[in-house]
C-alpha cells in the first residue's frame, strides 16, 4: 500500500474516532458524574498517549504556546465534556455537540477579520447557515421557534453557556496555535492539564463520590483510549497523508458525530435536528471551500 494512502486511513480513522467521543463522554459521565467522569476519561487519554506518543520534554516548546495554547486547550476540553455531562438528558447531550460545530465557521470568520484581506463574500452567508442550523436543530420539529431555543437555554443555562463558550474557545485556539507552535507539538502536556484542572474541579466541588462498576471501569477506559487515539492518528495522518481529502472528510464530523452518538446512547432524532445538522456542515464546508489555500 502507498505510504501516502497508510497516513490518510489514519487521518480518516481519526475522524472517525472523534466522532465518538460524544457518545462515549455522555456515557461515561451518566455513571461516574460529569466532572469525574470527564478526569477519569482525559486521565486515561493522558497515559495513553504517553505511551504512543511519549513524553516531549517542556523546553522544546515556547512559554506562550504552553501557556495560551494550553490555556485554550484544556477550557475548550473542559467546556465541551462538562455541557456533555451536565446536559439534561442524552438528546439534549447532541444538541451540545451541534453547538460545539460552530467552531469550523468561527474560526474561518476569526481568521477573515484578522487578516483583513478580500474574500469571497460567500462566507458570511454560510457562517449565518450554521447558527440558523444550530438554531434549526434546537427548536424541536415545530420549524424555527424563537420561543422554543428561550425556553430550551432556560432549562439549562450553564451546558448551554459552556457548549457556545467552547466553540469560541475552539476557534480561537484554532487561529493562533499555529503561529505559536512554531511546528511543534504538546498535544500530551495539554491532554495532562487537562485531566489536572478536571480532577482540581471535581475537588472543589460538591459531586459525589466516584462510584466504580465493571461497566463503567470498561466504558472510561474505551472512551480514554479512543479518544487519545484519535489525537495520535490524525498526528500520523497530517504527516504525509492527503491533507485536501482529510480537511474535507473532516467537515462531515457534525454528521458522523450526531449518527454515533444516536448509536451509542440509544436516542431517536427528529427529522428537523438532522436538516440542521446538515445545515452545519454544509456551512462548514462552504467556509473551507471559500478560504482554504489553493496549490
Amino acid at each position: 500500500m502507498n505510504t501516502s494512502y497508510k497516513y490518510t486511513i489514519a487521518g480518516c480513522a481519526a475522524i472517525l474516532f472523534w466522532s465518538m467521543i460524544v457518545g462515549l463522554i455522555r456515557n461515561v459521565t451518566e455513571q461516574l458524574g460529569p466532572i469525574g467522569g470527564a478526569a477519569m476519561i482525559y486521565s486515561v487519554g493522558s497515559l495513553f498517549l504517553v505511551l504512543v506518543m511519549g513524553l516531549p520534554k517542556l523546553s522544546v516548546f515556547s512559554l506562550r504556546y504552553l501557556l495560551i495554547g494550553g490555556g485554550l486547550f484544556v477550557s475548550y476540553e473542559m467546556c465541551l465534556s462538562l455541557a456533555l455531562g451536565m446536559a439534561n438528558s442524552r438528546n439534549q447531550a447532541v444538541e451540545m455537540s451541534i453547538i460545539n460545530y460552530l467552531w469550523p465557521s468561527l474560526t474561518v470568520l476569526f481568521a477573515v477579520l484578522a487578516s483583513h484581506k478580500p474574500v469571497n463574500k460567500v462566507i458570511y452567508p454560510a457562517i449565518l447557515l450554521s447558527f440558523f442550523g444550530v438554531a434549526w436543530t434546537l427548536s424541536g420539529d415545530q420549524g424555527l421557534s424563537i420561543t422554543q431555543l428561550m425556553e430550551n437555554a432556560a432549562s439549562n443555562p450553564v451546558s448551554y453557556s459552556l457548549a457556545f463558550t467552547g466553540a469560541f474557545l475552539w476557534a480561537i485556539y484554532c487561529n493562533i496555535t499555529k503561529k505559536l507552535a512554531n511546528g511543534k507539538n504538546a498535544i500530551t502536556w495539554f491532554f495532562i492539564a487537562t485531566a489536572l484542572a478536571l480532577w482540581i474541579k471535581y475537588a472543589v466541588s460538591d459531586e459525589g463520590a466516584i462510584v466504580m462498576t465493571s461497566s463503567a471501569v470498561i466504558d472510561f477506559l474505551l472512551a480514554g483510549m479512543i479518544m487519545g487515539s484519535g489525537y495520535a492518528l490524525w498526528n500520523i495522518g497530517i504527516i504525509g497523508g492527503n491533507m485536501v481529502l482529510l480537511a474535507t472528510f473532516s467537515y462531515f464530523t457534525p454528521i458522523l458525530s450526531t449518527f454515533f452518538s444516536a448509536w451509542i446512547l440509544d436516542i431517536e432524532l427528529t427529522i428537523q435536528f438532522w436538516q440542521g445538522v446538515i445545515m452545519v456542515t454544509i456551512a462548514s464546508l462552504l467556509c473551507w471551500w471559500f478560504t482554504r489555500e489553493k496549490s
